[in-house]
Protein backbone atom coordinates (compact mmCIF):
# COMPACT_ATOMS: atom_id res chain seq x y z
CA UNK A 1 0.00 0.00 0.00
CA UNK A 2 3.02 2.82 1.00
CA UNK A 3 4.52 1.71 -2.63
CA UNK A 4 1.35 2.85 -4.33
CA UNK A 5 0.94 5.91 -2.25
CA UNK A 6 4.59 6.90 -3.38
CA UNK A 7 3.73 6.15 -6.29
CA UNK A 8 0.49 8.39 -6.69
CA UNK A 9 2.52 10.91 -4.94
CA UNK A 10 5.73 11.07 -7.74
CA UNK A 11 3.36 10.57 -10.48
CA UNK A 12 1.21 13.70 -8.77
CA UNK A 13 4.47 15.65 -8.08
CA UNK A 14 5.58 15.33 -11.58
CA UNK A 15 2.58 16.54 -13.12
CA UNK A 16 3.40 19.81 -11.04
CA UNK A 17 7.03 20.25 -11.61
CA UNK A 18 6.65 19.56 -15.53
CA UNK A 19 4.18 22.12 -15.82
CA UNK A 20 5.65 24.91 -13.80
CA UNK A 21 8.82 24.23 -16.05
CA UNK A 22 6.96 24.96 -18.93
CA UNK A 23 5.29 28.50 -17.57
CA UNK A 24 8.84 29.72 -16.48
CA UNK A 25 10.12 28.55 -20.17
CA UNK A 26 8.17 29.46 -22.03
CA UNK A 27 6.68 32.72 -20.43
CA UNK A 28 6.99 35.53 -23.42
CA UNK A 29 9.22 38.38 -22.54
CA UNK A 30 7.79 40.79 -24.66
CA UNK A 31 4.30 41.33 -26.12
CA UNK A 32 2.17 43.12 -27.92
CA UNK A 33 0.41 45.24 -25.70
CA UNK A 34 -3.74 45.27 -26.92
CA UNK A 35 -6.61 47.69 -26.00
CA UNK A 36 -8.52 47.00 -23.09
CA UNK A 37 -11.36 44.80 -23.15
CA UNK A 38 -14.22 44.74 -20.32
CA UNK A 39 -15.80 41.76 -22.25
CA UNK A 40 -13.26 39.06 -21.57
CA UNK A 41 -14.70 38.43 -18.04
CA UNK A 42 -17.16 36.07 -17.60
CA UNK A 43 -16.76 34.32 -21.15
CA UNK A 44 -15.01 31.31 -22.33
CA UNK A 45 -11.93 32.12 -24.13
CA UNK A 46 -10.71 29.80 -26.92
CA UNK A 47 -7.79 29.47 -28.70
CA UNK A 48 -7.43 29.84 -32.73
CA UNK A 49 -5.31 27.35 -34.70
CA UNK A 50 -3.49 30.75 -35.30
CA UNK A 51 -2.21 30.01 -31.53
CA UNK A 52 1.25 28.83 -31.61
CA UNK A 53 1.38 28.29 -27.45
CA UNK A 54 1.67 24.53 -27.41
CA UNK A 55 0.55 24.42 -23.61
CA UNK A 56 -2.97 26.08 -25.09
CA UNK A 57 -3.78 24.41 -28.67
CA UNK A 58 -7.40 23.86 -28.52
CA UNK A 59 -7.90 25.50 -25.21
CA UNK A 60 -11.18 26.69 -23.60
CA UNK A 61 -11.10 28.86 -20.90
CA UNK A 62 -13.57 29.98 -18.35
CA UNK A 63 -12.42 33.94 -17.47
CA UNK A 64 -12.81 34.72 -14.44
CA UNK A 65 -11.36 38.17 -14.17
CA UNK A 66 -9.99 41.17 -16.36
CA UNK A 67 -9.19 44.54 -16.07
CA UNK A 68 -6.88 46.92 -16.90
CA UNK A 69 -4.11 45.21 -14.21
CA UNK A 70 -4.80 41.68 -16.40
CA UNK A 71 -6.59 38.79 -16.48
CA UNK A 72 -7.03 35.16 -15.14
CA UNK A 73 -8.84 32.06 -15.53
CA UNK A 74 -9.26 28.32 -15.49
CA UNK A 75 -8.83 25.76 -18.19
CA UNK A 76 -11.55 23.35 -18.50
CA UNK A 77 -10.16 20.76 -21.75
CA UNK A 78 -6.94 19.48 -20.55
CA UNK A 79 -7.63 16.40 -18.16
CA UNK A 80 -4.06 14.98 -16.66
CA UNK A 81 -5.54 12.23 -15.14
CA UNK A 82 -6.86 10.19 -12.21
CA UNK A 83 -5.56 10.27 -8.81
CA UNK A 84 -6.08 9.21 -5.49
CA UNK A 85 -8.23 12.18 -3.91
CA UNK A 86 -6.27 11.86 -0.70
CA UNK A 87 -2.83 13.78 -2.21
CA UNK A 88 -5.33 16.02 -2.94
CA UNK A 89 -5.64 17.18 1.10
CA UNK A 90 -3.86 18.15 3.57
CA UNK A 91 -2.67 15.13 5.84
CA UNK A 92 -3.33 17.05 9.11
CA UNK A 93 -6.97 17.69 7.84
CA UNK A 94 -8.19 14.13 7.99
CA UNK A 95 -7.34 10.93 10.58
CA UNK A 96 -5.76 8.04 9.12
CA UNK A 97 -8.80 6.08 8.94
CA UNK A 98 -10.13 8.73 6.68
CA UNK A 99 -7.10 8.64 4.28
CA UNK A 100 -6.80 5.57 4.11
CA UNK A 101 -10.62 5.56 2.43
CA UNK A 102 -9.44 8.74 0.22
CA UNK A 103 -6.65 6.62 -0.97
CA UNK A 104 -9.28 4.32 -2.68
CA UNK A 105 -11.28 6.72 -4.27
CA UNK A 106 -9.59 8.14 -7.71
CA UNK A 107 -10.68 11.67 -8.87
CA UNK A 108 -9.78 12.87 -12.23
CA UNK A 109 -7.92 16.19 -12.48
CA UNK A 110 -7.15 18.92 -15.28
CA UNK A 111 -4.41 21.47 -16.01
CA UNK A 112 -5.96 24.70 -15.64
CA UNK A 113 -2.90 26.73 -16.82
CA UNK A 114 0.77 26.80 -15.94
CA UNK A 115 0.54 29.61 -12.91
CA UNK A 116 1.02 28.26 -9.39
CA UNK A 117 0.33 24.31 -10.28
CA UNK A 118 0.00 23.85 -6.94
CA UNK A 119 -3.12 25.88 -6.57
CA UNK A 120 -6.14 23.77 -6.47
CA UNK A 121 -10.00 24.80 -7.66
CA UNK A 122 -12.78 23.10 -7.73
CA UNK A 123 -15.47 24.51 -10.66
CA UNK A 124 -19.23 22.97 -10.18
CA UNK A 125 -22.96 23.44 -10.38
CA UNK A 126 -24.70 26.52 -8.58
CA UNK A 127 -26.73 24.09 -6.54
CA UNK A 128 -23.30 23.55 -3.97
CA UNK A 129 -22.18 26.32 -1.54
CA UNK A 130 -19.65 26.21 1.35
CA UNK A 131 -17.87 29.14 2.39
CA UNK A 132 -14.99 29.76 -0.09
CA UNK A 133 -17.67 29.25 -2.71
CA UNK A 134 -17.60 31.91 -5.42
CA UNK A 135 -20.76 32.11 -7.84
CA UNK A 136 -19.90 33.41 -11.59
CA UNK A 137 -23.06 33.42 -13.37
CA UNK A 138 -23.82 29.96 -14.32
CA UNK A 139 -20.84 28.33 -12.20
CA UNK A 140 -19.32 28.46 -9.12
CA UNK A 141 -16.08 28.23 -7.74
CA UNK A 142 -14.58 26.54 -4.47
CA UNK A 143 -10.99 26.51 -3.16
CA UNK A 144 -11.34 24.91 0.75
CA UNK A 145 -11.03 20.94 1.15
CA UNK A 146 -14.59 20.81 2.52
CA UNK A 147 -16.00 20.13 -0.45
CA UNK A 148 -13.06 17.72 -1.77
CA UNK A 149 -14.40 15.63 1.51
CA UNK A 150 -17.82 16.18 0.36
CA UNK A 151 -16.91 14.65 -2.73
CA UNK A 152 -15.63 11.67 -1.40
CA UNK A 153 -18.86 11.01 0.79
CA UNK A 154 -21.16 12.06 -2.31
CA UNK A 155 -22.59 15.42 -0.75
CA UNK A 156 -20.23 17.41 -3.01
CA UNK A 157 -21.88 19.31 -6.16
CA UNK A 158 -24.04 17.80 -9.14
CA UNK A 159 -21.36 18.54 -11.58
CA UNK A 160 -17.62 19.12 -10.53
CA UNK A 161 -14.31 19.36 -12.25
CA UNK A 162 -11.38 19.89 -10.01
CA UNK A 163 -8.59 22.13 -11.23
CA UNK A 164 -4.67 22.50 -10.65
CA UNK A 165 -2.90 26.04 -11.10
CA UNK A 166 -4.63 28.68 -13.90
CA UNK A 167 -3.75 30.68 -16.71
CA UNK A 168 -2.68 34.52 -16.29
CA UNK A 169 -2.12 37.39 -18.14
CA UNK A 170 0.14 41.07 -17.28
CA UNK A 171 -1.49 44.10 -18.30
CA UNK A 172 -2.74 44.26 -21.94
CA UNK A 173 -0.98 41.13 -22.87
CA UNK A 174 -4.43 39.32 -23.92
CA UNK A 175 -5.33 41.71 -25.65
CA UNK A 176 -2.87 41.67 -27.15
CA UNK A 177 -3.06 38.18 -28.31
CA UNK A 178 -6.77 38.43 -29.39
CA UNK A 179 -5.85 41.43 -32.08
CA UNK A 180 -3.87 38.51 -33.17
CA UNK A 181 -6.21 36.42 -33.60
CA UNK A 182 -5.57 34.23 -31.01
CA UNK A 183 -8.47 33.73 -29.48
CA UNK A 184 -11.85 34.09 -29.55
CA UNK A 185 -14.78 34.37 -27.09
CA UNK A 186 -18.35 32.80 -26.41
CA UNK A 187 -20.95 32.70 -23.83
CA UNK A 188 -19.77 30.39 -21.20
CA UNK A 189 -21.72 26.92 -21.04
CA UNK A 190 -21.79 24.48 -18.19
CA UNK A 191 -22.65 21.75 -20.72
CA UNK A 192 -19.38 21.81 -22.45
CA UNK A 193 -16.90 22.41 -19.08
CA UNK A 194 -18.77 19.14 -17.61
CA UNK A 195 -18.70 17.29 -20.72
CA UNK A 196 -17.46 14.01 -20.54
CA UNK A 197 -15.10 13.78 -23.70
CA UNK A 198 -12.91 16.80 -23.53
CA UNK A 199 -11.52 16.81 -26.88
CA UNK A 200 -15.26 17.80 -27.74
CA UNK A 201 -15.27 21.10 -25.55
CA UNK A 202 -13.29 22.72 -27.84
CA UNK A 203 -15.24 22.00 -31.28
CA UNK A 204 -18.38 23.34 -29.29
CA UNK A 205 -17.18 25.93 -27.36
CA UNK A 206 -15.37 26.63 -30.87
CA UNK A 207 -18.91 26.54 -32.94
CA UNK A 208 -20.50 28.56 -30.44
CA UNK A 209 -17.67 31.47 -30.46
CA UNK A 210 -19.37 34.86 -31.45
CA UNK A 211 -17.03 37.54 -30.88
CA UNK A 212 -13.69 38.39 -32.92
CA UNK A 213 -11.50 41.30 -31.83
Amino acid sequence: MKKRILFFLLILLQIISFNYILASANAPKNYLKGKFYSSVKNNFLIATEKLQDERFAKTVIIMLANDEEGAWGLVVNKPLGSIPLALLIDPSLSTSEEREELYKLNILIFWGGPVEPKNISVIHTNEYKSASTKRYGKISITRDYSILFDIAKNRGPEKSLVVLGYAGWGSGQLEGEMERDHWILSDIDPKIIFEENSIKKWQKAYKNSFLKI
